[in-house]
């Protein structure tokens, strides 16, 4: 009995519950299932009468799989279930849709060169870390800190590649090696390393056009031996008599006579830096594995120098004089012909674009792109200076180096200003970055040829115009060009009048010996600014009012705020004091006027912007000013000075002013996500 009993009872819980009523619906009850239950039930209740009257109805601990799937079906538990299923479903679907839509309709993410100023260094008179009066790669990697402070992350370091020195690095002896001058190829990693580590890039200078005439590759050519024999540009001549009147950039004669070879060789720099012959396909193969060679070492991009001189006409015909009726022998400057032969000829723009596809090839890790900036001074061809950006189909440069602000001083003026960046504005091509330039190694610094009264305006203008800014190291604190006693530049040996000695003076770290720049108690290679206890570094962070202080906060509002770093930039007003803009996104209620006096005191009127409200906040004045608030109507300014102005409006100026806006890419802002999307 007692077996029976447990084999019943077995049978009770493993027939899927079949004796229990409560175990199925009405509506599924089928014939075969009742005759099943009847016949159950006269087997137990022979035995135990009281089984058949199981009525457990709910899930229990141990059930088998059999039992539980019976429960499963049940109403109360399918439905929930299969709406949880179905929510899942359509939030998942919703999830991918708005993601798709969100990178759909997402503008490009702004690139580092593009979120950072770049910040020039040149190498001889940054700082010095081995008391030898030079500056050096140790030198620039113990001031990285200085590049942090200014909220910069991008620096381009003037050439250090081994040289003779006869043009200060631009005359290259050996593309693969560091001038011991500035060090070993182990400070450059260690350099390298630890500007990454901070999250700044470094951009070189490369240098296509020429190389020294120390290179081996000259020396080589120079004998005739193959393959290096066409490596420059050779052609038959006498020691009196030049193939043609082509004019070197330094002045006179492009062609040089070279006993060794008893032919000439072409340079359009110093006759110490002879033209590499792109003509020759292996001259292209060798210079773009000097790039690949750098790129490896991880470096972040290059400032290509002087593309314009890299290829010339094969004819060698003589180039047309600018004056017809100017003796011929006396032509001796480059400004005296018209460069149809020598500067920008056909296949530069090719060899550029491979060298850009070579860079983009290096570009596909992400947070790696590689940058590629040219250097080309057209002046008034500003034309032939856009083609580097490239076309609609064929990406070039990032962009041109934009040199046109450097004649500001010219004709000091807010129209002289507004002039300027509209002819970069309205020639750049459609959807290009543009780019800023008010000092180089080259030119003489911003201070000097406009004045120090309008060093700050002139960096506000710098840091709120649209595009990429360049800082040439020294700017940011106000230094200006000095009187040297010893000439170095070879190019102010041919002429002190154009002598770029002045503007390369060692930077000025503090009021101790030599500026900070260097411990040498011999000198430095060029002499300090007599103003470096009053204008330097040191002093100047520790006043919250100074020049490199107002830099930072400018560097910072332009990293923080979407107006200014993407939004568009509207002219507002000019005259003969007064340049004004502003800055706006759509969608973003915030909005900056800029208000630039490059001329004498004077008070603007801008009661007839109807976009712009009655009352603007000063968020920024490059003088002390004790009024922080102005109505449009009255803007008072005082000369050289600069204000940033901020308001909330939801008008925007670009809507009815389309001929006098610009934008790089249109974008929107949407405050209820915090996100960009296109418009």
């Amino acid at each position: 009995m007692s077996s029976t009993k447990i084999t019943n009872i077995d049978a009770v819980e493993l027939q899927e519950g079949i004796q229990n009523a409560a175990f199925h619906e009405d509506d599924d009850d089928t014939s075969d299932a009742s005759s099943s239950r009847e016949q159950q039930a006269t087997s137990v209740s022979v035995t135990r009468p009281e089984e058949n009257e199981y009525t457990q109805i709910k899930p229990y601990a141990g059930m088998p799989k059999e039992v539980l799937m019976l429960y499963s079906r049940k109403a109360c538990y399918r439905v929930p279930r299969e709406i949880i299923f179905w929510l899942i479903i359509a939030c998942t679907l919703a999830l991918i849709a708005m993601t798709i839509t969100i990178v759909a309709l997402s503008p490009r993410c702004m690139s580092w060169w593009q979120l950072s100023p770049v910040y020039q260094v040149y190498p001889r008179s940054f700082k010095d870390s081995n008391a030898d009066g030079v500056g050096d790669l140790k030198g620039i990697k113990e001031k990285l800190s200085h590049f942090e402070y200014l909220n910069i992350k991008a620096v381009w370091i003037s050439p250090f590649y081994k040289s003779p020195m006869r043009d200060f690095g631009y005359d290259v002896e050996d593309f693969r090696q560091i001038d011991p001058i500035f060090g070993t190829m182990e400070d450059f990693d260690e350099l390298l390393a630890s500007m990454h580590d901070k999250g700044l890039k470094l951009i070189m200078d490369y240098i296509p056009n020429h190389t020294s005439d120390k290179h081996i590759w000259f020396q080589l050519s120079r004998n005739g031996t193959e393959p290096y024999k066409d490596y420059y540009i050779w052609v038959n001549c006498t020691r009196d008599k030049p193939p043609n009147n082509w004019v070197s950039v330094f002045g006179n004669s492009t062609w040089e006579y070279d006993e060794v070879r008893q032919q000439c060789y072409f340079h359009q720099f110093l006759k110490e830096q002879p033209d590499l012959n792109y003509r020759n396909p292996r001259v292209i193969e060798e210079m773009t594995d000097i790039i690949h060679f750098w790129l490896k070492k991880g470096v972040d991009g290059f400032r290509m120098d002087a593309v314009k001189h890299m290829l010339e006409a094969a004819h060698l015909r003589n180039e047309p004089q600018v004056d017809t009726d100017q003796d011929p022998s006396t032509v001796d400057t480059e400004f005296e012909l018209y460069h149809d032969y020598t500067y920008t000829q056909q296949g530069l723009h090719e060899i550029l674009t491979n060298w850009r596809i070579d860079l983009d090839a290096y570009s596909r890790e992400p947070g790696r792109y590689r940058f590629m900036v040219v250097e080309c001074y057209d002046y008034e061809e500003i034309d032939k200076t856009m083609r580097y950006y490239g076309t609609s189909y064929v990406t070039e440069s990032d962009f041109p180096f934009n040199f046109y602000l450097l004649y500001l001083p010219d004709d000091l003026s807010g129209n002289q200003a507004k002039s300027l960046v509209h002819l970069w504005m309205s020639n750049m091509p459609k959807g290009k970055w543009p780019n800023w330039v008010v000092g180089n190694h080259d030119k003489p610094r911003i201070g000097s040829s406009a004045g120090t009264e309008y060093i700050r305006a002139i960096n506000m203008l710098l840091l709120t115009l649209p595009g990429t800014p360049t800082t040439y190291y020294g700017e940011e604190i106000g230094m200006v060009n000095v009187n040297v006693s010893v000439i170095q530049d070879p190019f102010g040996q041919h002429d002190p009048s154009n002598s770029r000695d002045p503007q390369r003076t060692p930077m000025q770290w503090d009021d101790k010996l030599n500026a900070g720049f260097s411990d040498s108690e011999n000198g430095t290679w060029l002499d300090i600014a007599p103003d470096y206890s009053t204008v330097n570094v040191e002093l100047q962070q520790a006043d919250a009012h100074s020049t490199v202080s107002q830099y930072r906060a400018l560097s910072l509002l332009r990293g923080a705020e979407l107006a200014l770093s993407r939004g568009w930039f509207c002219f507002v007003w000019s005259d003969v004091n007064v340049f004004a803009y502003l800055r706006e996104l759509d969608g973003l209620n915030k909005a900056f006027l800029v208000v630039l006096n490059f001329g004498e005191d004077t008070t603007t009127d801008l009661s007839s912007v109807t976009e712009l409200p009655d009352t603007l906040t000063v968020h920024l004045s490059t003088v002390p000013i004790s009024q922080k608030t102005f109505t449009k109507s009255r803007i008072p300014t005082s000369r050289g000075q600069g204000m940033l102005l901020e308001y909330s409006t939801n008008q925007r100026f670009h809507l009815n002013h389309a001929s006098e806006c610009y934008v790089s890419e249109k974008a929107c802002y949407l405050p209820a996500l915090d996100i960009l999307y296109k418009c």
